[in-house]
């Protein structure tokens, strides 16, 4: 297992592992709102349905999808800059 680190550490985490489809977006959305322009949001997810859900949703959100990751087989890992 290689481990690459980030070097950017995020303002707040959202852990919706275990948590199926909508409830990783919910969560998501909700989590944004709570921060100012600029920050960072990391999500974690383990439902599938967030590799395809959460992009799309910041395709059209003013919020930008930094990275998209695989931490192992069924953990996604998201970091989001909060948009306007």
């Amino acid at each position: 297992l290689i481990q690459v680190s980030n070097p950017m550490t995020p303002d707040s985490t959202l852990d919706a592992s275990g948590l199926q489809c909508p409830m990783p977006l919910l969560k998501t959305k909700l989590a944004l709102r709570d921060l100012s322009p600029g920050q960072v949001l990391e999500v974690m997810a383990t439902d599938a349905g967030s590799l395809v859900d959460i992009p799309r949703y910041l395709e059209k959100s003013p919020h930008t999808l930094l990275s998209q990751s695989e931490a192992d087989a069924d953990r996604y890992i998201f970091l989001i800059s909060c948009g306007v």
